[in-house]
């Protein structure tokens, strides 16, 4: 983890932002305060048709009428 003062990031933010997209987190900060942190995002996971299957079930009584609200529906 790297600590940098925001007025040295302005100058530096060519090397920072590489050095984030190289897995570093960088802190920067004002007064001695971190006031953000600079880091890589990870790429977001495709999701594939399926790829739940046998993990979700419906019970059988799914869609009969709940005990407690019987008198509404009589």
């Amino acid at each position: 983890m790297q600590q940098v003062d925001i007025m040295a990031a302005q100058s530096q933010i060519t090397q920072l932002l590489e050095s984030a997209l190289r897995g570093e987190e960088i802190i920067i900060t004002r007064d001695n305060q971190p006031i953000l942190k600079l880091i890589q995002v990870s790429p977001i996971a495709k999701r594939r048709r399926g790829s739940a299957k046998g993990q979700i079930w419906i019970a059988p009584d799914f869609d009969q009428p709940l005990e407690d609200f019987r008198e509404y529906t009589d």
